[in-house]
This record gives structure tokens, sequence and C-alpha cells, in this order.
């Protein structure tokens, strides 16, 4: 089978630069664009050079529709917006699309399922390993614990992240929901301040911190009578969420079009 042709949008930046470098390194993938927003000053790079890998000879550029027409996949960790249109590129070009784009909102979200009709989306607010795994133990606990027992997340990440709470977060969130057969959007409690009175049985709550160079601390804690559980994920290196992304880009490859995450690449729905 020949090496899958995969595109990065947002190369210039800390993720993109971190995936061209992964691509490079993984067997059956092969690099054959690098996007960026229109004007940004990184346009007309090498993006091997630009990705500290060395010269590659494929230059940053603008131009989505002709890359993506020529590609297998598309990874992409930019912002909702580009997102969206990458999404109606790749349902065009019916080929894979990795979307690791935190901050979408519900509209956004109905969007990229329209775009799964034709696409192969593979979508999660987190890519690696070990936060799918934790969200899978978060959806068994909350199923097996009930209601006695209060649910809170609690994240940090480094002071630049601009949405909170992280994509992470409401992926564990939205787990928790899960094994309680509720909807996270009516129970969630994003922000407490003043007087709130005592907390509503039933809620998941979200704390945000903000700080520093963390790359990403999350925990769940499941609050009883008397006793308390916590489940933590602590990433150290954002070479773990690239490496995610690549193994779903190859794992999309032949796929049938359709709306996937992180548990459908690792199966462990």
């Amino acid at each position: 089978m020949s090496d899958m042709s995969l595109v990065v949008a947002g190369a210039a930046g800390r993720m993109g630069r971190m995936l061209i470098s992964t691509i490079h390194d993984t067997e059956g993938a092969v690099l054959v664009g690098a996007l960026e927003h229109a004007g940004s000053s990184a346009l007309g790079r090498d993006s091997g050079l630009n990705a500290g890998i060395g010269a590659n000879h494929i230059p940053i550029t603008d131009d989505a529709l002709s890359l993506l027409a020529q590609a297998d996949g598309v990874i992409d960790f930019t912002t909702p917006s580009s997102t969206l249109a990458l999404a109606d590129l790749a349902a065009q070009a019916r080929i894979v699309h990795v979307i690791g784009t935190t901050g979408l909102s519900v509209d956004d979200v109905k969007r990229i399922d329209a775009a799964a009709r034709h696409a192969i989306i593979v979508r999660s607010g987190n890519m690696s390993l070990g936060v799918n795994l934790l969200a899978g133990l978060v959806r068994r606990v909350a199923q097996t614990l009930g209601t006695d027992f209060d649910i809170e997340i609690v994240e940090m990440h480094h002071k630049m992240k601009v949405d909170a709470p992280s994509g992470t977060a409401l992926l564990l969130g939205e787990a928790a929901a899960q094994g309680r057969g509720i909807d996270l959007n009516s129970h969630a409690v994003r922000a407490r301040d003043g007087h709130t009175g005592a907390r509503k049985a039933g809620d998941i709550g979200f704390a945000t911190l903000r700080g520093g160079t963390v790359v990403g601390d999350h925990n769940v804690i499941f609050a009883g009578p008397s006793e308390r559980l916590e489940l933590t994920h602590r990433a150290e290196d954002r070479g773990i969420f690239a490496r995610g992304a690549v193994r779903a880009a190859l794992w999309g490859k032949g796929k049938k079009a359709g709306h996937y995450s992180m548990a459908d690449v690792l199966d462990i729905n």
C-alpha cells in the first residue's frame, strides 16, 4: 500500500511544526503540503526548515484547494473558522480530515457533521492515547458511582491558551455525562462566583487554571460521602497530540465517510 499523503494546516505554529516533524518520522505517511492563513509571514518558507527537520522543498502556502485536491488527508489544529472551511474542502475532495481544533460551537459541529457525509472526519478535543483512555474510565466510573458522587473537572494550561474550558476538559465532561445518561450542556457548571448556593445534584463542574508553560493537566474528581476518587492525566510534551493525530489520519484512510472520534481510532468505545 502506498504512503498516505498528508497536508498540515497551521504549518507554522507550534503544533503544525510538531506535526510536520512527526509525519517525517512516521512510516506510511508523507507530507505533501503545508498550509497557513492568507497574510501569514511564514508563506513561502520551506516547511521542513521551519519545522527544524531540514529542507523538504515543500513551501508553506495558503492555497488549500490545490493542496487538498492532491492529498489523502489533512491534519488541522487551527481555529474554528479555518476548520470549517477545511471541512468543506475535505468533503469536496472526499479525503480524511483530522480535527484537533478546540473552541468549536454547537453550530460548528453541525456543519462538520454535514461535511462528514462525504469526508472521513476524525475529531477530538485531545488526540493523545492517555486522555482518550482516561475518557473511557471516566465514562465507566460515572456510570458505576451514580449521582451520590459529585463530579468536578479541573484543568490547567499555559498562559497563551485562548479557549476555556479546554477541549479536553469538555471531552472528559461529555464522557461523564454519557456515563450518567444525561446531556452535558444542561448539567455543566463552568463558572462560580459570589453566593452560588449549594451544589445541585447531578451537576458536572469545571474549573479552569492558566499560567506558565503547562502543556496540559486534567483531573476528574468524583467526590462522594466520606471518600473521593481522582483520575488524572498530565501531558508533558505536545508530541503526544501530534502522534495521535497522525495515527488517526492513517486509521481513516479507506474508511467510509463519517464523523469519528479517537475512541473509534483506538477501539475503546
